[in-house]
């Protein structure tokens, strides 16, 4: 139950858990006003989709408006031109994947809140910023978001794709930088896919090129390029084995195969006694990844088409709204950064104040990153254990 004395929790245990909310009506009331976490949305065609439903009596009812974003009215106008009896049950209900998306909310403070208390506690006569536009903090605040993402925040992201026949995947929309890809095995484990950074490259510009050599032009006088290139169509043809020096060992001792690869061929296949000082990025199976920046996809080796992969990457954390919700273990962080963004960007500011406010920025931003990092003791001593074991 929410408390009334106050309390952060507005939320009842049904709207929480079951994303629902009862009300009984009385024959005479038109509006029900809903106070769920989350704004409903009515069907708009071509913008969004209902993300909720309503039933009278346990019957599924669409004879009601949607007013704002919480207020649920019923019409006499509108069939069966009667507004719910006295007595009956109206239950407003979310769809499945609007209740998950209010699950553990409870971590996070909007971004509009953190501008607002900042206004309240960091402006005005007597405070060290007497006045402050608020689009300026409204900046500055989108600025922290996107700083404190890259290396603060958990905002990892990941999608599920499979490698298509051309062998690439497009980058996510609201991509900045990768932090790792996987592909999956048949027992769901994660099998980590290393950059090709020292196999192969992705040419920006492949331009056609006649027999003496000049780069050919179209009736335009544009250069007509190849594409894809060359470079890169070897590279999606390439054999791996070549690469990984895991040879074809079909003439040698066959029958000793782990996921379809002749382990025999690692020792005997013309390699005994020759694999040491191979460089150990190179010397594994799970295939390599690239990233083509003009064409705007991620490319991979031969050997991982057809595969399931996942696409781990961080954004900036203001591409959706469900981005911008701050956790409230960096709060304090994200008034600290504002602070200082403004002062330090005014003129005729006393250096001593921009400098304090530095190092307070520094030193709370440095306790958001422990209090994020969800180190627990209990994890770190079974890790341990198993380092304190001899090898024979």
């Amino acid at each position: 139950m929410p408390n009334p004395n106050g309390g952060l929790i507005t939320e009842t245990n049904s709207q929480y858990y079951a994303g629902q909310q009862t009300f009984t009506g009385t024959g005479a009331q038109s509006d029900f006003v809903c106070t769920f976490n989350t704004d409903l949305i009515a069907t708009i065609p071509g913008v969004s989709n209902t993300n909720f439903s309503v039933t009278l009596n346990g019957i599924v009812v669409t004879n009601y408006q949607l007013v704002g974003n919480d207020t649920i009215r019923f019409s006499a106008e509108t069939p069966p031109n009667e507004l719910p009896p006295n007595g009956s049950s109206i239950v407003v209900s979310l769809i499945e994947t609007a209740k998950e998306s209010n699950y553990g909310g409870y971590q996070y403070t909007s971004l509009n809140d953190v501008i607002n208390n900042f206004m309240v506690a960091y402006i005005g006569a007597g405070k060290l910023i007497p006045s402050a536009k608020r689009t300026d903090i409204i900046f500055h605040a989108k600025r922290g978001m996107q700083e404190f993402s890259y290396d603060t925040l958990k905002t990892i992201k990941s999608q599920e794709l499979t490698i298509s026949p051309s062998l690439t995947a497009v980058i996510p929309q609201d991509y900045v930088n990768y932090v790792r890809l996987s592909w999956i095995d048949q027992l769901g484990v994660k099998r980590i896919i290393y950059p090709n950074t020292n196999l192969t490259i992705n040419p920006a510009q492949a331009p056609e090129q006649d027999s003496t050599g000049q780069i050919v032009q179209d009736d335009l006088e544009e250069n007509i390029d190849t594409n894809p290139p060359q470079t890169t169509e070897r590279w999606r043809s390439a054999d791996d084995k070549k690469i990984t020096g895991l040879f074809n060992a079909d003439s040698v001792n066959a029958g000793y195969d782990i996921d379809g690869i002749n382990m025999s061929s690692i020792y005997w296949g013309g390699v005994y006694g020759q694999r040491y000082g191979l460089d150990p990025s190179l010397t594994q199976t799970n295939g390599w990844f690239g990233i083509d920046e003009v064409r705007g996809v991620f490319t991979f080796s031969s050997n991982l088409k057809d595969h399931l992969i996942v696409i781990e990457y961080i954004s900036d954390g203001l591409a959706y709204d469900l981005d911008t919700r701050v956790p409230k273990m960096i709060e304090d962080a994200m008034y600290a950064h504002i602070s200082h963004a403004i002062i330090s960007t005014r003129i005729n500011q006393p250096e001593y104040i921009v400098q304090r406010l530095k190092r307070e920025r520094s030193a709370k931003l440095r306790n958001a990153k422990i209090r994020l990092s969800n180190i627990k003791i209990e994890e770190l001593t079974q890790l341990m254990r198993g380092k304190s074991k001899w090898i024979k």
